[in-house]
């Protein structure tokens, strides 16, 4: 998959896509990555991309034309490139955001400044408006990086090991289970037993049901969207069940 980034900031992406698993799929050839500063297509002497808004209001504009400019460059390069633009206006993100991201070739990342950006190049150019949470950040460069990493990791060969991405929080609709690793026993927290019994089917039933309790406490938003499976359902009734025995006691 290929990448093009529209920034007025690309120093901000030399660490992002040097180091850890990005910067290895780059090396590999797995995926492909270009950051493009936008000022570089400003007909400004001073290279401005921005101006005071219509109407009047606090802070400055993105002006359509540098951006414009900028994205009709990158389309050269990737033709068959969606154009999307980080704005907290945008659809929220999500996982299955990514995946749906992730079967494009090429995506054209937009990232804006200041009080936003002239809404004729929203009109002009823009497929895809994503929004990273509802806060609002100084600028697109790091929601950009989120869908950059979030999407790469999809990508056929990115992650060393393919299981990683399926068992991952949000794949089903559920929070990911708890991770542990040596030593056994750690400042008087111990390993639970049941993941040294080398029972891989009572291992499995024991992170899907502490996946669902973890969901349930952070995230019942996701119970109510994607509906219990029937082994789901066995697993919280014997739960709350056990709760109820222990309240009793």
């Amino acid at each position: 998959m290929k990448f093009a980034v529209l920034t007025i900031f690309p120093e901000i992406f030399d660490g992002f896509f040097k180091e850890s698993i990005i910067g290895r799929a780059i090396e590999d050839g797995k995926i492909e990555a270009e950051v493009i500063d936008i000022r570089d297509f400003s007909k400004d002497r001073h290279k401005n991309v921005d101006d005071r808004p219509y109407g009047g209001g606090a802070g400055m504009v993105m002006k359509p034309e540098p951006l414009f400019d900028a994205v009709l460059s990158a389309r050269a390069k990737y033709p068959d490139a969606k154009v999307a633009v980080m704005s907290p206006g945008g659809e929220k993100y999500s996982q299955i955001f990514a995946e749906r991201l992730s079967c494009l070739d090429e995506l054209i990342i937009v990232c804006g400044r200041y009080e936003g950006i002239d809404q004729r190049f929203f009109e002009l150019c823009c497929d895809i408006e994503i929004s990273v949470g509802d806060y609002v950040l100084t600028g697109g460069e790091i929601p950009a990086m989120a869908v950059i990493d979030s999407v790469a990791r999809l990508v056929p060969g990115v992650l060393g090991c393919s299981e990683s991405a399926e068992e991952e929080s949000f794949q089903s609709g559920r929070l990911e289970y708890p991770h542990y690793t040596r030593p056994f026993k750690f400042r008087g927290h111990e390993v639970p037993d049941i993941l040294l019994s080398g029972n891989h089917g009572e291992i499995r039933k024991w992170r899907k049901a502490v996946s669902l309790i973890k969901t349930l406490k952070n995230r019942p938003d996701l119970l109510l969207s994607n509906p219990l499976t029937g082994e789901e359902e066995k697993i919280l009734s014997g739960t709350i069940r056990r709760l109820e025995d222990f309240v009793r006691k």
